[in-house]
């Protein structure tokens, strides 16, 4: 669980969710442009005034519990609504930005199967 392989990856994907996160508030990464349909959702969620920026901090948050190894297995199940999300966002609105969402959703799937012994007491039978 602690290999070499499982840290970096979980550093990788943290600052992935730390870079993209901050993205999403301050723009310092130019992305290429996106879809008319994925726009259109993009311009939804800003306009509710509050939705992207929550969706910014808890990626951020995820990712410096990643980076500093703070609550692993919590921060995995926490982020696979988001990267499912991430996922089918690019999958049915941006197709040509599905690179980084496949990355993003393989590397959480890999810790997840990499920290499967923390889940176990979750799907245990209480009685």
């Amino acid at each position: 669980m602690n290999s070499k392989f499982t840290n970096i990856i979980r550093i990788c994907l943290g600052i992935i969710l730390i870079l993209f996160g901050a993205n999403k508030i301050y723009s310092f990464i130019p992305l290429p442009q996106p879809t008319a349909e994925a726009s259109s959702f993009i311009s939804s969620l800003t306009d509710t005034g509050y939705m992207l920026s929550l969706i910014a901090i808890a990626e951020i948050c995820i990712g410096i519990m990643l980076v500093f190894k703070l609550w692993v297995p919590f921060a995995l199940l926490v982020l696979v609504p988001l990267s499912l999300n991430i996922l089918l966002f690019h999958l049915f609105l941006d197709v040509p930005g599905i690179a980084a969402a496949i990355v993003v959703a393989a590397l959480n799937f890999i810790l997840l199967y990499k920290n499967r012994r923390r889940y176990v007491p979750l799907f245990r039978e209480a009685y």
